[in-house]
């Protein structure tokens, strides 16, 4: 009997991936089919049906729409199609927000999540492996005395569920696995551990702290701006205390 459960377990084992798979696959397809209208279906172009039409015209749209966005005629039509947009009540807050999160996410050059890091979460002594997302700007900034980072807490095993949390420096511990190794670890609820790799020193984390200080600078430097008068970094100025004055910031 406990041969058969040993089989069992193996079987399982081999199976659900590729169930899982393939139902992912599947609601993918069928997600991108959905999106093609009734009039652009094989059946309605071409009398009979044809699998994968759907997904592939998507496809296709898509990479005309990002070729037309690149050059200078597109932009210009994309960005006044984005004001036609802005000025309608309900679908401007559900599109701006959108929006943000598509272009942090999913934009070839941004940065969403720079690095895995450790932190103490839910309580002093408990860890848990999170993500960084940058520092605090604006407003925000503006009330924090020291030195604080953002980081991003995924929950397990939906890690599109989580906390932000906005904490001190000193109390992010950074790691070198990368960050789909700690998107599986916090998946996998720490089954599939990341390989061994060497200790993160600490001139190596002071480095990529600082790396991320300098990536937030402009936002942090803009925030202080907007607090300081422009009369009253002149008379600092005028006292010889130097100041990041930019003399394009009215145009801006």
């Amino acid at each position: 009997m406990r041969f058969l459960k040993k089989y069992f377990i193996t079987g399982l084992l081999i199976w659900v991936p590729v169930v899982i798979t393939i139902w992912v696959l599947g609601l993918v397809v069928n997600t991108l089919e959905s999106v093609v209208p009734a009039f652009l279906s094989p059946n309605a172009l071409f009398g009979f049906d044809i699998p994968g039409f759907r997904v592939a015209l998507v496809l296709v749209v898509l990479l005309a729409t990002g070729m037309f966005a690149a050059n200078f005629l597109g932009r210009g039509i994309l960005k006044y199609s984005e004001k036609v947009l802005g000025r309608i009540p309900l679908v401007r807050s559900i599109y701006q927000s959108v929006k943000q999160v598509s272009d942090t996410l999913l934009a070839p050059n941004g940065q969403a999540f720079r690095q895995a890091v450790l932190v103490q979460y839910p309580r002093a002594g408990c860890y848990t492996v999170a993500l960084l997302t940058g520092a605090p700007s604006g407003e925000v900034a503006e009330h924090l005395q020291s030195d604080y980072v953002s980081v991003y807490v995924p929950t397990t095993p939906n890690p599109t569920s989580g906390f932000f949390l906005i904490m001190s420096r000193s109390e992010v511990v950074p790691l070198n696995m990368s960050v789909d190794a700690a998107l599986k670890y916090i998946v996998s609820m720490g089954v599939v551990a990341p390989p061994a790799g060497p200790i993160l020193t600490a001139i190596d984390a002071a480095a990529q702290g600082a790396a991320v200080q300098v990536a937030a600078a402009p936002a942090q430097l803009s925030a202080v701006d907007a607090v300081i008068p422009a009369s009253t970094a002149s008379a600092l100025s005028s006292e010889g205390v130097k100041m990041p004055v930019t003399s394009s910031r009215s145009s801006d």
